[in-house]
């Protein structure tokens, strides 16, 4: 049995690192169809819009930035900009269909062939589209892009509530950056996030001499990501850059949701948002790259891989399969997740409910057990029981098409450079 908390990663070949990219952008999407049901019920609609609205806020400026750096992506144009929407939670491929025009190096658009968020929200109402696709949209589309360019707006051409009903491309918006125009300022959600540990944690390094694939995004923007193109190393610290990224978007959102209720109340909805993303989470990684397995090294591996519980630099989380009935889950004292203040504070704290649902997608069989904690580590035992139901928290993100979303191969079509129309 493994104990090498960085084996599975390091173990997974580059096909399968290729597939597990696409799947981690869309559970990072997911954490807001975990979370945003409970605000309804806490704040209602227009207190769902606003915690919203900062999360992403606090969030995306931090993790564009770090993905700029680790991919060699150092233009201020509008080329840079998509490309960092390419590996941005919020813009999971396909799922989130954006399709980009540069029209030059400070002027291009892009629309949303398909927007899953756009046809999970639609049956709640045309209040919920406005909600989402305005009173969110537009400062949060901002925040992003403030992280290649303070001059950058980005504006609507059309968008929801579609009229007709089913018009395509879902929406539209033009992408501007002036010279003369004011700069936008850092906004001030952002300046808490830029404190946490997680926004300076040092991942992997990328291998510049890396023969097998790409190492950085320093060439042209293409129309989709072909992660089969990229190195396994250039891979490994992608997928621990978007990993970080659901930490980070997590830690905006609890924030903000500190702002509006008190610290039991507000910890309850972050466990509710944890329980459901984690499980949802499991069971995709499970899926995409273990067959359908459940034994307890897949186990480990899974929940070693599951985006709510790394990258492991920072949270410090690993599972280990002790034997054939057990898996020992370690999370240690002195992680920089549990100095943040995020998800790893609610496991180490005896709320565990999120590693039952991440265990149950793998088997109903895995039931949590005994937390011993001690001054170097908490130690969370897994083994075989009574066969475990879904909960509530992770059926809630199943109303959401992500949840059985399928990705198509595009072929080789989907790596071709866009150019200057």
């Amino acid at each position: 049995m493994t104990t090498d908390p960085n084996a599975t990663l390091d173990r997974l070949t580059g096909d399968q690192l290729a597939m597990l990219v696409p799947e981690l952008l869309l559970t990072g999407q997911l954490i807001d169809r975990s979370g945003m049901a409970h605000l309804i019920s806490a704040f209602g609609r227009d207190g769902m819009a606003q915690v919203a609205i900062e999360e992403w806020m606090a969030a995306s400026p931090v993790y564009t930035g770090r993905m700029r750096a680790a991919l060699g992506i150092d233009g201020d144009g509008v080329v840079d900009m998509f490309k960092c929407l390419q590996l941005d939670i919020g813009a999971p491929p396909q799922f989130m269909d954006f399709r980009y025009r540069v029209d030059d190096e400070y002027h291009g658009s892009f629309v949303l062939d398909h927007c899953g968020a756009l046809l999970d929200v639609e049956p709640m109402g045309e209040d919920y589209v406005t909600a989402m696709c305005h009173t969110i949209e537009d400062p949060t589309f901002d925040a992003t892009a403030i992280a290649t360019n303070r001059r950058a707006r980005i504006r609507p051409v059309h968008r929801p509530p579609r009229m007709p009903v089913d018009r395509t491309p879902h929406c539209e918006w033009a992408v501007t950056i002036e010279p003369d125009r004011d700069e936008l300022p850092l906004p001030e959600v952002t300046k808490p996030m830029l404190a946490r540990r997680a926004a300076t944690v040092e991942l992997s390094p990328i291998d510049p001499a890396s023969t097998d694939g790409l190492v950085d995004y320093r060439g042209p923007l293409v129309a989709d990501l072909n992660f089969a193109e990229w190195s396994a190393s250039a891979l490994r610290r992608i997928l621990e850059e978007v990993t970080l990224q659901h930490q980070l978007l997590a830690l905006g959102f609890l924030d903000s949701v500190f702002r509006r209720a008190d610290d039991a109340a507000a910890d309850d909805i972050f466990d509710k948002q944890l329980i459901g993303i984690a499980g949802i989470a499991s069971e995709r990684v499970r899926a995409a790259v273990f067959e359908n397995r459940s034994d307890a090294q897949t186990l480990a591996d899974v929940l070693n891989l599951n985006p709510v519980f790394g990258p492991r630099q920072y949270t410090g989380l690993y599972a280990e399969a002790v034997d054939d009935e057990r898996v020992d889950v370690h999370i240690p004292s002195d992680s920089d997740a549990l100095a943040d203040g995020g998800w790893m504070r609610l496991l180490a704290g005896g709320r565990l409910g999120a590693l039952q649902s991440a265990s149950t997608a793998v088997d109903p069989t895995w039931v949590v057990g005994e937390s011993f904690g001690g001054p170097v580590e908490t130690v969370i035992r897994i083994g075989r029981g009574e066969p475990q139901s879904e909960s509530g928290e992770v059926a809630i993100v199943r109303f959401s098409g992500g949840a059985s979303f399928s990705f198509a191969d595009r072929g080789p079509s989907q790596s071709l450079p866009l150019t200057v129309v």
